[in-house]
Parts: C-alpha cells; sequence; structure tokens
C-alpha cells in the first residue's frame, strides 16, 4: 500500500498532465487565451515591475494578477502554474541577478507540509530556472521545524519563526559555489535571511535570492 509521501510524484504528474490538455488560461482569472502569455489583458494590468533590489532578485511587486496567481499556486493546487511564473522568475532574474551562478537551491518545505501540499512550489519553480539556465538543482537545505505559515505572523515573529529552522541537508555540498535561492514571495526576507546564513555558514561561496513577487517594504 503506497503513503502518502509515495503518491506525491503521482499526484503532480496527473495535475500537470491535467492542465497540459486544457486550453491555455490566464494564471490569474483562468480566462481563455488566445495566444502563448500568462495573463490575459485586463490582469497584465495589474502586475507592476519590481525595481532590483540589493538583497533580492523579483519579477514583480506582490500585488494584482501576480499575487493572486501565486495564491492559486501555493494554496490551491495548481502546480501546473510553476511553468508560467517560472518563467516570470527566470525574466526577472535575467539581466539582474549580479554574476553568474552554478547552482539552484529552493526553500524547502517541512515533510508534513509538502505531504498535506503535495508539492513544494518553490522547487517547482528552481526546477524551470535550473532548466533554463542549465545548472543543477541542489536541494541543500531542511527544515527541521515544521514553522506556523509566515503570512500569519508580522516581522517580527517572522524572523523568531524561522530562527534556526534550517539546516544544511545530509550529504549535500555547496562549498565554493554560487548559488542561486529560490522561493515564490520575499516579503519581510526573513525565510530568505535565515537561508543565506545557512548556505554562506556551509561554505557557500555566494547567495542571491530570487521571487517571482516581493511585497512593499
Amino acid at each position: 500500500m503506497r503513503t502518502e509521501a509515495h503518491e506525491l510524484p503521482f499526484r503532480l504528474a496527473l495535475a500537470t498532465l491535467r492542465r497540459l490538455l486544457s486550453p491555455p488560461e490566464c494564471a490569474a482569472c483562468e480566462a481563455r487565451l488566445g495566444a502563448p502569455a500568462v495573463f490575459c489583458s485586463p490582469c497584465a494590468q495589474t502586475v507592476s515591475r519590481s525595481d532590483c533590489d540589493r538583497s533580492v532578485v523579483a519579477y514583480a511587486q506582490y500585488g494584482g494578477a501576480v499575487a493572486e496567481a501565486l495564491r492559486r499556486f501555493k494554496y490551491g493546487d495548481r502546480s501546473d502554474l510553476a511553468r508560467p511564473l517560472g518563467g516570470l522568475l527566470r525574466r526577472g532574474i535575467e539581466g539582474n541577478a549580479p554574476g553568474s551562478v552554478d547552482a539552484v537551491v529552493p526553500v524547502p518545505l517541512h515533510r508534513r507540509r509538502l505531504v498535506e501540499r503535495g508539492y513544494n512550489q518553490s522547487a517547482l519553480l528552481a526546477r524551470e530556472v535550473s532548466d533554463a539556465l542549465r545548472i543543477p538543482v541542489l536541494h541543500a537545505l531542511s527544515r527541521g521545524r515544521d514553522t506556523p505559515q509566515q503570512a500569519l505572523l508580522d516581522a517580527v515573529a517572522r524572523r523568531e519563526n524561522v530562527r534556526d529552522a534550517f539546516a544544511l541537508a545530509r550529504g549535500q555540498n555547496v562549498h565554493g559555489r554560487r548559488v542561486l535561492l529560490v522561493d515564490d514571495v520575499a516579503t519581510t526576507g526573513a525565510t530568505l535571511g535565515e537561508c543565506r546564513r545557512v548556505l554562506l555558514e556551509g561554505g557557500a561561496a555566494a547567495v542571491i535570492a530570487a521571487v517571482v513577487a516581493i511585497a512593499e517594504r
């Protein structure tokens, strides 16, 4: 009898196949699209591109159609949105990420949260970036504590919530590597900051964080 953990790849493949066989639709509102695009015209008008941040590279500000698409991707069992949102992430990285990188590292989920959701949205985005940049994905981080959702906490509580929640995964080596750390959204930067600290202490030469969207600070 297969366990829930063993069923994750099957669930992911089934959801992706179902959406691939459907007509193209807007990632935010599901309107039918007549040409390849991420958003329909009305939704696209709500997208505000992000200025390059010193610590985080992002495609857009968190809001409008981008926020809705990310909510559906993360909480709505829409793993298929990894492809269009990963495309936006790549566009944010192009010309903005300082220097070259040689590995992509996703922010990890705790095992219990992974089983509940069925996939790690950051890992799916990392795979899209990996394919485009032709560099490997390293699952170099593990999440030892099942922390409360960051979205429910204020800035101070977010930093405390993720303190010492991450560690280098067993058997992973980031020594001397320039790492692209990938997540879906950055708000206060607490999660990315803690992951960056762990990677640098583990010997990474540099860590560049990249997200689809960043909240205004």
